[in-house]
């Protein structure tokens, strides 16, 4: 057989894969959006749940999911980012070296289930901080802590070399030459995976079943007291998530418009997800077409 024609069986292999790859993902997210859609309105974002009663909506679940998702990435962002700037810069090769890397791949690979196990030992049972948004939250950054380590250290070595050595020529400080030099380069990078592992985070179930709580207080939206146990900002109530929500409503739920409230909760949840992505795809060329402008 000729190398041409194996190019060609093998190039044909690629784009069926390819092909069947996109066309599972374009049908399982047309199905979820064609059977959700017609279930969104105004009443159904802005209403709350009913545990028995027909016609409930998923205004806290909406508010407990961004919440939660806002406090995982103030915990997250700098503590990967931090993390990631050491492994790329600093760290020496040797065994402590190896040994973080291998901590962090461990931990990326563990299954969410397994984090929630641990969040709710640690965090819900040892700390008495019980179901609530700080517990959700602790173990999504435990979760999504390797993803921004590992984007962050990728975006650093992706940089050409010179970068650094052009700032160490001038006299910068190390600290100095990654500040002012290396990540603005990686910035758009860095971005981009944040956004994206926050859509990940957002979309998360298992680990926030043991830890953030299966019911929300119905949240009163003129009171920002956090410390009043139905105010929307108040850490220590448990915070039932969309995904979480579309989990309780299908096995175990009780109301008459079942099938209306989980389609509409997925068709919410996939919006946000698609969402996110699209943003992070958007944000990452802005900023690369402005750095490339200005170079």
């Amino acid at each position: 057989m000729s190398s041409k024609v194996t190019n060609r069986i093998a190039l044909s292999f690629i784009v069926l894969c390819a092909l069947i790859m996109a066309g599972t993902l374009a049908a399982l997210l047309g199905y979820l959006l064609v059977k959700g859609v017609t279930s969104l309105s105004w009443s159904f974002l802005t209403s709350e749940s009913s545990s028995f009663m027909a016609g409930g909506g998923i205004k806290d679940q909406l508010w407990n999911s961004f919440y939660v998702l806002i406090i995982t990435m103030l915990l997250t962002v700098p503590i990967g980012v931090c993390g990631g700037i050491y492994l790329a810069e600093y760290a020496r090769p040797g065994k402590l070296t190896s040994y973080i890397r291998s901590c962090v791949e461990v931990l990326a690979s563990l299954p969410s289930i397994v984090v929630g196990m641990f969040g709710m030992l640690i965090f819900v049972n040892y700390f008495g901080w019980k179901y609530s948004v700080l517990s959700g939250a602790l173990v999504l950054t435990v979760f999504n802590l390797p993803v921004i380590v590992r984007v962050t250290e990728d975006g650093f070595r992706s940089l050409p070399l010179h970068q650094k050595e052009g700032g160490l020529a001038l006299g910068l400080t190390h600290w100095h030459t990654i500040k002012t030099i290396l990540l603005p380069a990686a910035f758009p990078s860095i971005l981009t995976g944040i956004i994206l592992s926050a859509g990940r985070v957002f979309g998360e179930s298992a680990a926030l079943l043991f830890t953030a709580g299966l019911s929300t207080p119905n949240l009163n939206f003129t009171n920002w007291n956090p410390a009043s146990s139905d105010s929307p900002l108040n850490l220590f109530r448990s915070a039932e998530t969309l995904s979480v929500h579309i989990w309780a409503v299908n096995t175990s739920g009780i109301i008459p418009d079942i099938q209306r409230v989980a389609n509409g909760s997925a068709a919410v949840l996939v919006i946000c997800v698609l969402l996110f992505n699209l943003i992070a795809r958007t944000v990452g060329k802005m900023i690369n077409k402005k750095l490339s402008g200005k170079q």
